[in-house]
């Protein structure tokens, strides 16, 4: 079974909400940031989601624009960041979603990129800019039957367009709390529960929020929606911030944990 199926079947069997961690593949190095994931697994994220850096993140603002810019700086490449995974691997075990862009794993060949992110130790995969219903018109794009593919949908998606996204999730759907680009600016959308009951009356799978999530009153409240809270640029932030330190960890788990703490007081479904 794949490991984030296991993770939220866990979770729904201890009735806990799920959190899942964002980062930067390589930010501020491949050192420092395999680090970090170490951490935010140890402190108890669920799941985390590391980004490819890309030199034009369109949909990210300008926290995670400038640290996929930093990662590139330090040499990360598509090819390095499945290093990364697999040095991960070899002593922590939470399920990794790969969060990119068409153009970094189109460049490597997408179908060669998804064999070797499996054998990575990859558990998922969301392509922010590859709508599933394209995907199927082009020759090369045909899915990996062991990375599940993670579904985005937007508050202003048509009803039909997210019924139709929802029946081919795997995993889970991550729903935006807000419309825009990524960011704690401006905190989730008040609206997120009729969102989310909605998304659920199609989802096969559990529906988690991201987007604008940056304190333990925002990561509680999402979590009395939602399936789970989706936090990155909070933490990517607190990255930037230590950049310069040696230890960079420590700071963004200790935000992790105030927000991992206030999500576990929320009871899940029985």
């Amino acid at each position: 079974m794949n490991r984030i199926t296991r993770t939220f079947e866990k979770l729904k069997q201890d009735g806990k909400k799920a959190f899942i961690a964002y980062t930067a593949a390589g930010d501020p190095d491949f050192s420092r940031s395999l680090e970090v994931m170490k951490g935010l697994a140890d402190v108890g994220a669920d799941i985390l989601e590391i980004g490819l850096p890309f030199s034009d993140p369109l949909a990210d603002g300008i926290v995670n624009q400038m640290a996929a810019e930093r990662a590139l700086k330090a040499g990360m490449t598509t090819a390095r960041v499945l290093d990364l995974v697999r040095e991960f691997r070899k002593t922590h075990n939470t399920p990794i979603v790969m969060f990119t862009y068409l153009n970094p794993i189109f460049q490597y060949g997408f179908e060669r990129f998804q064999q070797d992110a499996v054998e990575a130790g990859a558990d998922g995969i969301l392509l922010l800019d590859l709508p599933p219903d394209e995907a199927v018109l082009g020759e090369g794009f045909a899915p990996h039957p062991e990375l599940l593919q993670i579904r985005l949908i937007a508050p202003n998606s048509p009803p039909e367009r997210a019924k139709k996204l929802c029946a081919s999730a795997q995993g889970f759907v991550y729903a935006l709390s807000r419309t825009g680009v990524t960011g704690a600016h401006g905190g989730p959308s008040v609206e997120i529960g009729a969102l989310v009951r909605g998304l659920k009356e199609h989802s096969p799978v559990p529906v988690c929020v991201g987007f604008g999530i940056s304190t333990p009153e925002q990561a509680r409240m999402v979590a009395e929606v939602a399936d789970g809270v989706i936090v990155g640029s909070a933490l990517v932030k607190v990255v930037e911030n230590h950049a310069q330190a040696e230890r960079p960890q420590d700071a963004v788990c200790a935000l992790a944990a105030s927000l991992i703490q206030a999500v576990r007081t929320v009871k899940g479904a029985e």
